[in-house]
């Protein structure tokens, strides 16, 4: 990790800010250890999990007003876990999941940034068995929906981590799958709707995605 640069930023969410370490760009690299490629992460792929995205800026922002209030919240891919800080922030129960190796640790080290309680963490993939997290109030998750073959995968993962009324939250920039997805989710019970963020005004390009929801 010693040959990685990082960014370190403040994001503000009106009166909450948000301290955060994230790579410098998207061409950092760093698996000596051979972890991340053992994974079948790419070298690629490795560092998309370490920058602020601007779906998960806009699930950050939905999440800093969202009734929380006594719900268990996971988010799913978490990546530089965003949204999870800003739920933190506000003292909700949230846990988060990622695939990728060095998730956990940069999240360790925004907490300990934002002076935050300790957030759980799982490192497990879609497809993995059930690795005990138990099940969930509300699901959330930005920008999941890389490739055609991922859409059952994640409706599966979310189902089998959902409760039997649960509410699920995607951010998602319009990358084709999100209609293959909604149409799985239907398929497992799930009402769906979508639409576009009331505000985008704190990005700095025009949002084209949607937010998906779900509820059973």
């Amino acid at each position: 990790m010693s040959s990685l640069r990082f960014r370190y930023q403040t994001m503000e969410f009106d009166n909450v800010d948000i301290h955060l370490r994230t790579l410098r760009d998207r061409q950092q690299y760093a698996d000596a250890d051979g972890v991340a490629g053992r994974l079948g992460i790419s070298s690629a792929a490795w560092p998309l999990f370490g920058v602020v995205w601007a779906s998960g800026e806009v699930l950050a922002h939905l999440m800093l007003d969202f009734e929380v209030a006594g719900k268990r919240i996971l988010e799913v891919g978490c990546g530089i876990a965003l949204a999870s800080l800003v739920l933190n922030h506000r003292q909700a129960d949230i846990t988060a999941t990622d695939y990728h190796p060095e998730a956990g640790p940069f999240l360790l080290e925004n907490i300990r940034l934002n002076k935050g309680r300790a957030i759980p963490f799982v490192r497990t993939g879609w497809a993995d068995e059930d690795c005990g997290l138990g099940d969930f109030d509300l699901i959330i998750g930005s920008d999941l929906l890389y490739e055609r073959g991922q859409v059952e995968l994640l409706a599966g993962f979310i189902n089998q981590y959902a409760r039997p009324h649960c509410e699920v939250i995607i951010v998602d920039p319009g990358r084709g799958q999100h209609a293959r997805f909604s149409k799985v989710m239907v398929g497992l019970g799930y009402e769906h709707r979508q639409h576009k963020p009331e505000h985008a005004d704190y990005l700095t390009e025009p949002f084209r995605g949607q937010i998906l929801c779900y509820n059973r």
